[in-house]
């Protein structure tokens, strides 16, 4: 069953001296996953109010796992841009074409940006798409 209000069912579970610190980190990252991401006042407060500034790199971390712990970090990543095949004879069923097609044919151009794919744009200087490689 989804949880409509995920903070009311988890600020008593913040709040409760009982639980430790490390199920308390636990409670805030299941949010953080639920909601792909919170802002950052929104952790800010949590972290004060539950008074684990002492690990709160434990949750901030998880960036570096390519989580989207802030809600902004999550907005700014990028999506491969779609090319047009409009003008391209398909099918009357198939008319759908996946994302890892324009990622190959980029590939294979050596059009790939560097940020995005690091190891797959950096082609040998004399290859000129010819060949595979």
């Amino acid at each position: 069953q989804k949880v409509k209000d995920s903070m009311r069912v988890l600020l008593p579970v913040l709040l409760n001296k009982s639980h430790e610190s490390y199920d308390k980190i636990r409670a805030i990252l299941l949010y953080i996953f639920s909601t792909n991401g919170t802002t950052q006042e929104n952790l800010d407060k949590l972290i004060q109010n539950v008074q684990i500034e002492s690990d709160s790199d434990m949750i901030r971390n998880w960036k570096y796992l390519d989580v989207p712990v802030l809600s902004s970090s999550a907005t700014q990543q990028h999506k491969h841009p779609r090319r047009d095949r409009s003008s391209e004879e398909t099918f009357q069923l198939s008319r759908w074409t996946p994302v890892i097609k324009d990622v190959m044919e980029d590939a294979i151009e050596n059009k790939l940006d560097s940020k995005d794919w690091p190891y797959c744009s950096q082609c040998h200087p004399t290859w000129n798409g010819s060949g595979a490689v």
